[in-house]
């Protein structure tokens, strides 16, 4: 709509009443003035000067470039430095600026030989003996080490001996957390640097961007940054507690640096040489939404006809799937009745072939003992005579052996093939004992101490043959199992031959302990020195089929049978990493209730 002019109102007033208003209006306003001049308040409101600031002592580090540092003819520069003039230009403010060491400028503010620190790293605690202006920069404390070692967070330098400016933020932060390590205090961050390039302690607390200038100016190339920063600290102006009116000028004059574009310019002169540039997020964000909205309209209706689309083939794909799953559970169920039906009948075929072979080696077996018994008692009848005879005409020969040797010898020969031959029948009656078919129910009272150590026997060649560590815990007074014993005994075979075939070399050890947790729990556990079990695999060793020496002639079926009997028994099979190598396997049952 466009607007039409407003029409000229037409003043009908004669020209000289007109004029005489003009003069009446140019009497009062000379009037007025007149009265201010002469005015007593008025004229010390004139008179009286401009109350200005007095000489203003700035303080700061004399070594924290490019931030605030002496250059080579001792007089002040940096970043710091050259905000500070700038603000006192724009305030009209005189300032003297001082630079040393930061732990003396700490104290020179507080007891009132500075008036303002013009780069100190904000914290709470500190809050409480000085006030903020708002920052002027982020300074990024980070771990400095020597090239080839690392230290990435606070916890790895524990224990080690790290180097801290004296009274720094850092030092600070260091007595807040309350790090076991040594703390070496300098001076300065160009002490701390120098004394690490030279071989001194392990790490030091140094900001990235000073220790970059101070690294590059010394020539300290052996020592570099850790790439993540510890901390990320607003750094700025700070006065006493307090002193507000000093504070509020020069976060006025930071303000009106930033409007005017002067503070850019100084940050890009000092800092712009070795931070990077920052991102220009809000340009990226306004183009970035140019092109991604018409471009996320199109994709919407794309999206929403590809996914109606997607849902139909994902119902028929899971329709499809169902199917296959329960064709392939199907399947698997068959194959492992097929393979247990297998397994029951190699059973019993070992059983029969034991019994028959049992027979034919206790035959002889028992004639050995009886006669190695008869040898002992006829040595031992004859002994008073060939002891007489000794006496009697001195040393002669028994056999191939001297007299005198063979008396000491012949004993404990007898004695080992009597002990070897009643080990043989152990061997063969615990062979039997496994192979028996057994079908009694889970009634049975049984020591478990007593089936670890008929299993041992059993798999005694193999454990020898992998290990020549083995040891033994067997916990007294264990309060018995109900169940069946022989099967029991089936499960420890399994996980003594396991340990067994997990051994690399020879001088690995095997571990085998029974204890009882006092809450009604038999426990037995076997550790090896193995190369373990990988995490991906350990949810799915009671799997039935699930082998990884499938190449060696493993079925899967060993540990999925060995669970099925411990659960029968009502209890569990765990396994775990051991704590320095290996696998740690625990078998708990529950002991036998006493009014059971």
């Amino acid at each position: 709509m466009r607007l039409l002019p407003a029409k000229k109102q037409v003043d009908y007033l004669p020209l000289e009443r007109r004029f005489g208003t003009i003069l009446c209006l140019a009497a009062l306003a000379g009037a007025v003035l007149v009265f201010l001049l002469l005015s007593p308040a008025v004229a010390r409101a004139i008179e009286s000067p401009v109350s200005e600031w007095p000489t203003i002592t700035v303080g700061g580090d004399a070594n924290y470039p490019p931030y605030e540092f002496l250059d080579a003819n001792g007089n002040p520069a940096g970043f710091n430095v050259d905000l500070t003039r700038a603000i006192a230009n724009v305030m009209g403010m005189t300032v003297k600026i001082r630079l040393g060491p930061w732990g003396d400028m700490r104290k020179a503010l507080s007891n009132g030989e500075v008036d303002i620190l013009q780069g100190m790293a904000f914290t709470e605690e500190r809050t409480r003996e000085v006030d903020f202006a708002p920052p002027h920069a982020i300074v990024y404390q980070t771990i400095w080490t020597r090239k080839g070692q690392e230290a990435r967070s606070l916890q790895e330098l524990r224990g080690k001996e790290v180097i801290v400016m004296r009274q720094s933020i850092m030092h600070d932060f260091l007595l807040k957390n309350n790090l076991d390590a040594s703390y070496i205090q300098v001076d300065s961050l160009a002490d701390a640097l120098q004394m690490l390039a030279a071989g001194q302690h392990d790490a030091a607390l140094v900001a990235k961007l000073p220790g970059e200038y101070l690294a590059r100016e010394q020539g300290l190339t052996n020592i570099t940054p850790q790439s993540r920063p510890l901390l990320a600290q607003k750094y700025g102006y700070a006065v006493r507690k307090g002193n507000s009116e000093l504070l509020n000028s020069f976060s006025e004059g930071l303000a009106l640096l930033k409007r005017n574009g002067q503070f850019q310019i100084i940050q890009q002169k000092w800092l712009g040489v070795l931070e990077p540039p920052r991102f220009p997020w809000e340009r990226v964000v306004r183009y970035g939404l140019m092109v991604i909205v018409p471009l996320l309209l199109v994709l919407g209706g794309t999206v929403i006809w590809s996914r109606t689309l997607q849902r139909r083939v994902n119902q028929r794909t899971e329709d499809l799937a169902r199917v296959v799953e329960e064709k392939e559970r199907a399947l698997d169920e068959l194959r492992l009745h097929q393979d247990k039906l297998v397994q029951a009948d190699k059973m019993t075929s070992l059983g029969t072939l034991l019994s028959g072979v049992a027979h034919e080696i206790n035959n002889p077996n028992g004639l050995v003992m009886l006669n190695v018994t008869r040898f002992i008692e006829a040595f031992q009848a004859g002994a008073p005579i060939l002891e007489a005879y000794y006496r009697d005409h001195g040393d002669f020969m028994l056999g191939s052996l001297k007299y005198s040797r063979m008396r000491e010898e012949l004993p404990l020969m007898l004695q080992e093939t009597l002990d070897g031959s009643r080990q043989i029948r152990r061997i063969v009656d615990d062979l039997k004992d496994f192979a028996r078919r057994d079908d009694s129910s889970f009634t049975e009272l049984f020591q478990l101490n007593e089936v670890v150590q008929a299993a041992v026997r059993l798999v005694d060649n193999a454990l020898r043959q992998a290990t020549m560590h083995l040891t033994l815990n067997y916990a007294s007074q264990l309060p018995p199992v109900r169940g069946n014993p022989r099967r029991i005994e089936q499960v420890v075979v399994n996980l003594l031959l396991n340990a067994c075939q997990a051994l690399a070399s020879s001088d690995r050890k095997i571990v085998v302990t029974t204890f009882s947790d006092g809450d009604g729990q038999v426990i037995l556990t076997v550790e090896d020195e193995g190369g373990g079990i990988s995490p991906e695999h350990l949810p799915h060793l009671m799997d039935p089929f699930f082998t990884t020496k499938r190449e060696t002639g493993g079925t899967g079926l060993g540990l999925w049978v060995s669970a099925g009997i411990v659960k029968e028994h009502g209890g569990t099979l765990a396994f775990a990493p051991a704590a320095i190598q290996g696998t740690i396997v625990t078998l708990t049952l529950p002991a036998a209730k006493e009014n059971s």
